[in-house]
């Protein structure tokens, strides 16, 4: 598990006055600047922000030194981490989105393994975990819920699947 938790990502900049878009991944989306200092993943750049509002889905924040649009083009696509010892503790049989990645997937079936998570994303229409399938060389992304993987183990360092694909459904064709 790694010390650091990725709190958000910057998008895009906003306005001329050093402004980024942020993409939260708290569950509050405002709580991405309440713990304190963020810094990218190397921890080679810190930054101390407030969030001054939204922009549609997305949060506009302020960070102390970015203060015209070129400064914050700058920084765009960097992923703002903070220490997990800064975080709340965590309720029983919950976890954070980042401690999935690296663990084993097993079939919820037989339990043979089949592979590692190798990311966590979302696009807008729920969590998906991109698995890398032994054997394969694409990975394959499938929706993160009880369907798909009923069962995350953290500390024995597994997850089950029920299916190793998405099912899609035919789009249906209008006759007439």
């Amino acid at each position: 598990m790694s010390d650091l938790v990725c709190l958000g990502k910057i998008v895009a900049a906003h306005g001329i006055k050093g402004e980024v878009k942020v993409k939260s991944f708290t569950s509050n989306p405002k709580d991405v600047c309440a713990y304190g200092k963020l810094s990218n993943k190397d921890k080679t750049h810190f930054y101390q922000g407030q969030v001054k509002g939204f922009a549609k889905e997305l949060l506009r924040v302020k960070f102390e030194g970015i203060d015209t649009r070129n400064a914050a083009e700058e920084i765009v696509g960097t992923e703002l981490f903070v220490s997990r010892d800064v975080l709340p503790d965590l309720k029983e049989n919950t976890f954070y989105l980042t401690d999935l990645i690296g663990l084993r997937v097993l079939d919820v079936k037989t339990q043979k393994e089949l592979g590692k998570v190798v990311g966590v994303y979302n696009f807008g229409a729920g969590d998906i975990l991109e698995i890398s399938f032994e054997g394969q060389k694409q990975t394959e992304m499938l929706p993160f819920n009880d369907t798909y993987v009923p069962t995350v183990d953290i500390k024995k360092g597994f997850v089950e699947v029920s299916r190793t694909s998405m099912n899609y459904q035919e789009d249906e064709e209008n006759e007439g």
